[in-house]
């Protein structure tokens, strides 16, 4: 569960990602639709860390590196 909403964060981070480089090639200067998927973005971004995060320290993900 928690890796499906990790996964779905990701996704929506990278649609994110492509709408604004939409917005910043199609808009014109005046849009600010551009600085909202950026802050929308970076939130996903932020809330994607925080699954992990708390992930880890809940157990439910573990590391099977060697080190």
């Amino acid at each position: 569960m928690l890796k499906t909403a990790i996964v779905l964060m990701l996704i929506a981070t990278i649609a994110s990602l492509f709408s604004g480089l939409f917005f910043l090639v199609k808009d014109d200067s005046s849009s600010n639709r551009l600085v909202i998927a950026l802050a929308i973005r970076v939130s996903l971004a932020a809330a994607t860390v925080g699954l992990i995060a708390w992930g880890f320290f809940s157990g439910q993900l573990v590391s099977h590196a060697p080190w």
